[in-house]
């Protein structure tokens, strides 16, 4: 009797036990049920705005910049078309043999405001107006201008001055050859020669020479090319004489024509 009674308390005590663990995994259930239903979290901007999918947990923000860095440096100085720059020193010539502002661009009004005033002649002797070829626009290598005039003769013809002038330089370098510079007497004007044969007896930087003057002779120094004999010829607007090697360059062509 006594056995009897004791099993069947064992019973009840497994029994609680069991509806007690049944209870607890119910539980545990519908609490992840209702996590799993929890509304997602929108993306929020500084502002308060909703911004993106509101579906979906945002991802972390990448640690790596986004935003450009910027380079600083020393300000730009302002510069025109009809100014070189000013890191080129004196007598430094382009691949074509052609003085730094060769580079600059062309301004017709300026050439315009010479018509007129402007008297020159033909700086080769022997050479007719009606012989010249208007070469100032023509393309060279590595799609430069040409921003001057090409006269073809025979090596040793003489080279005399387009205008009355100052020589301001005489100066040597691979592209251009033998060359001169050249001041017109109101300073606003430098009258380029290159790929000279030679100078003329006597000429010196500081000489002033009248229009008409033997300077030079037909060569082709520099990179002329051998046998390719011409006079390189150009005219620049200079505003500072001090800078001869910079201004902007008119077209010697429509001068030499007329």
């Amino acid at each position: 009797m006594v056995l009897q009674v004791t099993g069947l308390a064992r019973l009840r005590v497994l029994l609680i036990v069991a509806v007690a663990i049944a209870g607890l995994a119910v539980l545990l259930w519908a609490s992840g049920r209702r996590s799993s239903f929890a509304p997602p979290t929108a993306n929020v901007n500084r502002d308060g705005q909703v911004t993106g999918s509101v579906s979906e947990t945002p991802a972390p923000a990448s640690t790596s910049p986004i935003s450009p860095i910027l380079e600083t440096g020393p300000a730009a100085t302002p510069t025109t078309s009809s100014t070189a720059s000013a890191a080129q020193t004196p007598g430094a010539l382009n691949a074509e043999g052609t003085p730094p502002n060769q580079a600059a661009s062309k301004d017709a009004a300026l050439a315009g405001s010479f018509v007129g005033t402007l008297k020159l002649i033909i700086p080769v002797v022997g050479v007719r107006p009606d012989q010249l070829l208007d070469t100032f626009t023509d393309v060279r290598s590595e799609g430069r201008v040409h921003d001057a005039l090409d006269i073809p003769a025979p090596a040793g013809t003489l080279v005399v001055a387009a205008a009355d002038g100052e020589i301001i330089k005489l100066f040597h370098s691979e592209p251009g050859g033998t060359t001169i510079y050249q001041l017109s007497p109101d300073k606003k004007l430098v009258f380029y020669y290159a790929h000279l044969q030679r100078y003329a007896d006597g000429l010196v930087a500081g000489k002033f020479v009248k229009q008409g003057e033997v300077i030079g002779y037909v060569g082709d120094t520099g990179n002329a090319g051998a046998g390719n004999f011409h006079l390189h010829f150009s005219i620049s607007v200079i505003a500072d004489p001090r800078r001869y090697w910079e201004g902007t360059n008119i077209n010697p062509y429509p001068f030499l024509r007329n």
